[in-house]
């Protein structure tokens, strides 16, 4: 009876009719494309007439690729996979989305790859947020002049070639110069601050990787540091894609009104591999073979730098590009775009690196462009000797070099710029509090390690950080503060020396 009073709940035949009354869903349309040829690190598309530029595509066997080149029933795409994963006639989905990589503190202390997925074997990562790795840079209204000092902790950075925070400081050099290590080192002097770090290895082997991790374990400052790894075994798109996602990483703790400080070792691989994806694209070939946008690929990048002013967070990114030369070649393409790009370089010299000079640090060729308004006022007052003193005493050195008779005048001069330069050696891994770089470098200028061996000169610095840190605490709230050294300060810091001095001289005559 039931059935004869129409309840339609009661049978398999009123469930059928319910789904009949229903109204009919909407048609859902999806483009689907397919791969017409495959490279090394490319795919090229058909049949995606409605596909954007920069935009996420998705292949069939889960590989993900990104739409680099837009041309009449084709796609340009670059593999953020395996290449191997990937078959002619392998079918392709747009995801109407852009590359977005993970964000957040849960990402501090864990080694990640270009789009924030785990690589350390430590679990997956609780995700915050996600940011596109492709983002506007701030406008001119929405930054601020820099003024803080950004404290490597190297005598030789933090004195003659500062940086502020906000800065796009270069990095460059030969190979084995020592460009990653005074990177590395600046990471480990922010363990007394509140510097957030990001390390970008782009292109870097799987051991070079493995050692920075290890010397930023030993330093304390894993656990407030972003290590993202695309090695050169990966794909070419990993590489191409991690320093923009590094800069998206650093936008979300800026966003905060955190400083962070990025490192991308390096963008010479970072052009390398996207000079790759392009030639196999079919992109013409410009100077040195590089197609003609590899400057704005940089320039997009590194202008996402700067000190923001609290209506977008108030935080600050500084970045410290890292590049490579060739045989000292300051004009190659990528030095010299990248010099026009950042404001201000760090250039390491293979010529000081066979005088056993570490670091490295050619005051002749770095500088600073914006830092030295940032730099600490103590600091300031000692700067400018230094640069002096030490060009002065290389222009001599390449003279006494003829065997010319010299006075006792230039002698003098040459003792006290070799001493000067002796001073400025630093042990990888040793950063150094601003109060002991100023006593060792006061010392050095008012001749209290003139003279003296190598091992004589180290044992001297020594003691006078040690004496530094033990007796002039106050000075170094002081220096924090941004007070000027004043003569009653460098007087006392220069007493450090000279009692280093005596205690080394009595030593010898007690051991002759």
């Amino acid at each position: 009876m039931s059935g004869e009073t129409g309840d339609i709940g009661a049978g398999p035949e009123g469930l059928l009719q319910a789904l009949l009354d229903s109204p009919a869903p909407g048609p859902r349309l999806s483009e689907i494309g397919q791969v017409a040829e495959v490279a090394d690190g490319i795919a090229i598309v058909t049949g995606l007439e409605r596909a954007l530029s920069d935009e996420l595509l998705r292949f069939e066997n889960g590989v993900q690729g990104i739409v680099l080149d837009l041309e009449p029933g084709r796609l340009g795409v670059v593999l953020l996979g395996p290449s191997e994963r990937v078959a002619v006639g392998t079918g392709v989905a747009r995801t109407h989305k852009v590359v977005s990589a993970r964000v957040g503190p849960a990402l501090l202390g864990r080694v990640v790859d270009a789009l924030g997925n785990p690589q350390d074997g430590k679990g997956a990562i609780k995700v915050e947020a996600m940011r596109p790795v492709e983002a506007e840079a701030p406008e001119i209204l929405d930054r601020k002049a820099i003024t803080r000092p950004l404290a490597t902790g190297i005598k030789t950075v933090d004195a003659a070639v500062p940086i502020g925070l906000g800065q796009r400081q270069l990095v460059i050099g030969d190979r084995q110069t020592g460009k990653t290590s005074l990177a590395v080192d600046a990471i480990l002097n922010q363990k007394s601050t509140d510097v957030t770090c990001i390390y970008c290895a782009i292109g870097q082997r799987g051991d070079a990787v493995a050692k920075v991790i290890g010397a930023i374990t030993d330093g304390g400052m894993l656990g407030r540091t972003v290590i993202m790894s695309a090695g050169d075994e990966e794909a070419a798109g990993l590489a191409y894609i991690a320093p923009y996602a590094a800069l998206s990483m650093a936008e979300y703790f800026a966003a905060q009104g955190r400083d962070v400080l990025v490192v991308l070792d390096d963008l010479t691989h970072h052009a390398r591999s996207y000079r790759e994806l392009s030639l196999l694209l079919r992109r013409p070939p410009g100077r040195e073979a590089f197609p003609g946008d590899i400057f704005y690929i940089h320039a997009r990048l590194l202008e996402r730098a700067g000190q923001f002013s609290e209506a977008v967070g108030g935080g600050s990114i500084t970045v410290l590009p890292v590049v490579e030369t060739q045989a000292e070649n300051l004009s190659a393409y990528i030095p010299t775009n990248l010099i026009s790009i950042t404001d201000g370089q760090i250039y390491l010299s293979p010529r000081l690196v066979r005088k056993n000079q570490f670091p490295a640090v050619d005051l002749g060729v770095s500088v600073s462009r914006v830092g030295g308004k940032a730099q600490s006022r103590a600091f300031r007052s000692v700067a400018g000797n230094l640069r002096v003193t030490l060009s002065q005493f290389e222009e001599l050195e390449d003279f006494a070099r003829f065997g010319t008779r010299l006075d006792d005048a230039t002698r003098a001069r040459l003792t006290r710029g070799a001493a000067v330069r002796a001073s400025l050696r630093q042990a990888e891994r040793d950063p150094m509090a601003a109060v002991e770089q100023l006593a060792v470098l006061i010392a050095a200028m008012d001749g209290q390690l003139d003279g003296l061996s190598e091992a004589e000169t180290f044992a001297v610095m020594a003691a006078i950080r040690t004496a530094a840190t033990r007796d002039l605490g106050e000075m170094a709230d002081r220096i924090a503060q941004n007070e000027p050294l004043d003569d009653a300060a460098r007087a006392r810091m220069a007493a450090l020396g000279q009692q280093a001095r005596k205690t080394l001289g009595e030593q010898h005559g007690a051991n002759p």
